[in-house]
């Protein structure tokens, strides 16, 4: 779609550095050298006054380096809109999956459906729970993935800039290491959780976490803030033997941690999160989907 040579330009313009270009690129800062030589001989433009001091652009050089920006840009949505149309034709919808956002919800709900668009088939795209993956695949949902089903709230969908609808309101659970005394119980009670540490996502993730921690903070219980749900905090989680607030569909996440109810009424929406604006095809997949959420098995 574009001179893949223009990517090396911009990182060179941004670090004003070949070397330090070369770093970013993971490549030699020979490479990068060669690649803007044979940009500058292609285009019959000098790009970079080259000094001692360092690099700085050309007046040409400036003029390129802002509509590059707008080329790539523009190529790459061009590119995600192409596939996306593929998609659409193929009509298969790719559902993301990760310990935090895990697929079974779609999964169980599959023959029913099936029953209701019967041409759609999914396909299962597993990514690492980062913080930098969930915000790039949440913002841009349409693109590599379509959906995921996860937990989320009204300012979640404003902040990622993406839609959702519930399914569910799963009960916030504690989550501990099955050699935790408190693993030895089928249900507790918020007393159960006096004296000891208690891991909370940071306030503002959710509301709903956030009504849980106001009540617990009045208690004599030692809150531990985190910022991110992942494998490794449940792996913190489990090694200091302390207790984290959990949903039971993560289950599945750590094999030496159980999930236990709580006797409260603190739960939290779990859904589908979907781009704002869904192809046709990707629309009546979301429709198929509310329709067999709601509909009781026996009656399809």
């Amino acid at each position: 779609m574009y001179n893949p040579q223009l990517e090396t330009f911009i990182r060179v313009a941004d670090a004003g550095s070949f070397n330090k270009a070369a770093e970013e690129s993971y490549i030699s800062p020979t490479a990068v050298i060669k690649q803007i030589n044979s940009l500058e001989t292609e285009l019959g433009i000098t790009l970079f006054t080259r000094t001692h001091r360092g690099l700085s652009l050309t007046k040409a050089g400036e003029s390129l380096y802002k509509d590059a920006k707008y080329i790539i840009e523009y190529s790459r949505k061009a590119i995600s809109r192409a596939k996306a149309a593929m998609q659409d034709e193929m009509n298969v919808v790719r559902i993301g999956t990760s310990p935090m956002t895990p697929a079974q919800l779609l999964t169980d709900l599959w023959p029913q459906i099936h029953q209701y668009c019967s041409d759609i088939s999914f396909q299962l795209v597993p990514f690492e729970n980062t913080p930098e993956n969930a915000r790039e695949i949440l913002r841009n949902l349409g693109e590599h993935i379509d959906v995921v089903a996860g937990v989320f709230d009204e300012t979640l969908l404003d902040l990622r800039k993406c839609a959702g609808f519930e399914i569910s309101k799963e009960p916030i659970c504690c989550a501990v290491s099955i050699y935790h005394p408190l693993a030895q119980k089928e249900k507790l009670t918020v007393e159960d959780l006096f004296g000891e540490n208690l891991m909370m996502i940071r306030r503002g993730w959710s509301r709903f976490m956030d009504e849980a921690r106001d009540e617990l903070s009045q208690k004599p219980v030692n809150l531990i803030d985190f910022d991110f749900y992942d494998v490794d905090i449940f792996n913190q989680c489990e090694r200091q033997k302390n207790v984290m607030l959990v949903i039971e569909k993560w289950s599945c996440v750590h094999p030496m941690m159980k999930i236990i109810p709580v006797e409260w009424n603190y739960a939290i929406p779990f859904g589908i999160l979907y781009p704002p604006k869904p192809t046709k095809m990707l629309q009546r997949f979301l429709n198929a989907v509310r329709k067999a959420a709601e509909t009781p098995k026996r009656e399809i």
